[in-house]
Parts: C-alpha cells; structure tokens; sequence
C-alpha cells in the first residue's frame, strides 16, 4: 500500500510498504480523508520536532522514516477479537494520542500529558497519510451515519480547540480573543460560537485569513493597523477580554493578547513555538492573570465534539479548502502550505482515493 513517510526535513516520500497487520485489541481504518496539520508542517520545515530519528520512541519503539498523518477518518476494514464495539464498514475518525497509562499523568485521567506523550503520524504506529492504518480500538470513534467523512477528518483539531475551551475555564457569554485564524484559530472560533460565547475578536495580520474570519461573524483586527488593546477596551466599555486563545507561535499576538485581557482572565497557548517566548511577568503577577498550555483533547472530548458537529452547533463550513491525493501530497499540500500562498489555505484533506477527487 502507499504511505507517504517523514525521512528529514523537506524530505517525505509516498512508499510502497506493507499493510498493517492487527493484533486483538485493534481495527484496521481504510483511510478515506486525513488532514494535514500545522504539526505536520512543523516537521516538513523544522523537523524533527516530535518525529524520533536516532532514538526511538519510548512506546512505539520506531525511528523516521515514519508515516505522517493524524487528522483522519475512514471506514473500518477489519477488527480484532476483543473488539465488541465497531464493526466493518464503520465510519469513523480516531484519536490518535499515544501514552503509557502508567505514570502520574496517565493514572490521573491526563493521558495527554504523559511522560512518554507520542501521537500516531507523528511518533510512529502508521499514520493517516496511508491507504489503511491500525490503531487501539478504544480510541476509535463510531461516527453518526449523517457525518460525511470530511467532517469526520475534522474533529481532531476541532477537539484541540474544544479542549482549549476547557483549559481557559471558559464559560457561556465570555468575552473572548483568538490570535490566528489559520486551522486551530478557526476551529477555535466555531467552538467558541458553538459555546456560547458572547463576543469574538481575532487578532490577524492582512490576508485572505482575515476574509475567513469575518465569514464567522467576528471582529478582526489587524495588528499592524489598528491599536488592538486600545481597540478591545473601548469595544468591551474597558471591561476587556476574559479568555485569550493563542494559536500563531508569535510574541507580537502574545503579548497583545495578555495586555487585552482581564485581571484574573486566562491566556490558553495552543499553538507550538519554533523560538521561546518572552513573558513580562511582572504584568502577569500584578493581575492574576492565568497563562496555561494545552496540547490537545483527552477524556471524553472526541465524542463531545462529534455530538457538536452532529447536532450542526459547529459549522465546518470554511474549514477546508484543498483536497488532493495522496501521491501528490508534496507538491499539492507541503508545498502549498509553507510557499507563497499558504495564507489561502485552511485545512487540505488528503486521500489515498482517487474516486473521492
């Protein structure tokens, strides 16, 4: 079967490799869409990141060349014998976390915080950029039979906004700032919407970004053309914001997003930083304020998401706006999302099936 396989950096290669075979606690997915993911990206660009190269990975035990691809849905192909609750011809979408269950985090329900933290496509176990990948059906998810399989490749990173939601406390009729409006920005906007939010803003610089925001019905802002503090205090009566949501790895939204913010208010970093950041503590200190990290979903979040999206309260409208096939992955998704046009895309689905383009 074809795989489309991390070597190094600007190095990945669709091979021909051998179909996965299933233990009695796994299924087989026939991949159908996988979406690639700014994680992805990372690695195509600056890698390796979270790829392991000359040591391998604590559960997985693989070294690159490592299958990509962790935003995916398909059909189930085949299931193990302990495995009572998919069955063939399933559509379905997994979660595709990696952990030991053993150490603190894991005994404490945080299994994405595990000390051996590894994700599918990234960390080894096969991946979605694949004709069939395997993985532990217990983080495998029936989806409603309603749910296109496009939608099915989106709840991966709908549930890493979903879970933001979590880590900033946020509650219905908050005031809330998100930074970006790239796949987790956007996808932080449909949740925040769908939660109840009472007022958006998004910090994004010019480009068509700004267009797909504004498309949510949210104010944006353009940091390089408006005073985005000064902004949020006269739109909120100077009350300002309670919840901020970083997804850009830039200082500049950082910093604006914690000046916009309220004593005691949070600041949830999602995004991943390719330099530190720079915080001025003392602005943090004097005002309470909360600055939290979040990686992605854990407990009960993938099927609280595909409920959401199940019941139309998130629109995935806007979110994707490529689709290509997998032996043209490079050139018509790597390529386009770190070249001169990337600010046009949103999410590219990818497909092992030429009958699906």
């Amino acid at each position: 079967m074809q795989a489309a396989r991390w070597y190094n950096i600007k190095d990945i290669r669709v091979d021909d490799i051998p179909k996965p075979q299933i233990n009695p606690d796994e299924a087989l997915v026939h991949v159908k869409w996988c979406g690639i993911c700014g994680s992805d990206l990372h690695e195509y660009v600056a890698g390796p990141i979270n790829v392991p190269t000359t040591k391998p990975h604590p559960i997985t035990g693989e070294v690159a060349p490592i299958t990509l691809g962790h935003e995916y849905s398909g059909i189930i192909a085949e299931v193990g014998s302990n495995v009572k609750h998919l069955k063939v011809g399933d559509k379905v979408c997994v979660e595709p976390v990696i952990f030991c269950g053993e150490c603190r985090s894991c005994r404490e329900g945080n299994t994405n915080a595990c000390v051996k933290l590894g994700f599918q496509g990234l960390s080894g176990f096969g991946g979605g950029f694949a004709e069939y990948t395997k993985f532990r059906a217990d983080k495998i998810y029936k989806l409603p039979d309603s749910m296109s399989l496009e939608d099915g490749a989106l709840i991966e990173p709908l549930a890493v906004a979903y879970h933001s939601l979590e880590k900033g406390h946020f509650k219905k009729g908050q005031v809330a700032i998100v930074s970006g409006a790239g796949t987790i920005g956007l996808s932080t906007i449909k949740v925040l919407k769908a939660m109840g939010a009472s007022k958006i803003f998004v910090v994004q610089r010019e480009s068509i970004r700004q267009e797909y925001a504004r498309n949510e019905g949210v104010d944006v802002l353009d940091p390089y053309k408006v005073d985005v503090i000064a902004e949020i205090s006269q739109l909120t009566n100077g009350e300002m914001a309670d919840v901020a949501f970083e997804t850009t790895g830039s200082q500049i939204c950082f910093d604006l997003l914690l000046g916009s913010l309220k004593a005691t208010g949070y600041l949830v970093n999602t995004s991943l930083w390719e330099e530190p950041a720079i915080v001025n503590m003392n602005s943090v200190v004097f005002t309470e304020k909360n600055i939290v990290g979040t990686i992605c979903y854990h407990g009960n979040d993938f099927p609280e998401v595909i409920s959401l999206v199940d019941q139309g309260k998130i629109i995935t409208d806007g979110l994707v706006t490529k689709k290509a096939i997998l032996a043209d992955i490079v050139n018509d998704g790597f390529e386009i999302l770190t070249g001169p046009e990337k600010k046009k895309h949103v999410k590219i689905l990818i497909t092992p099936d030429l009958d699906l383009i």
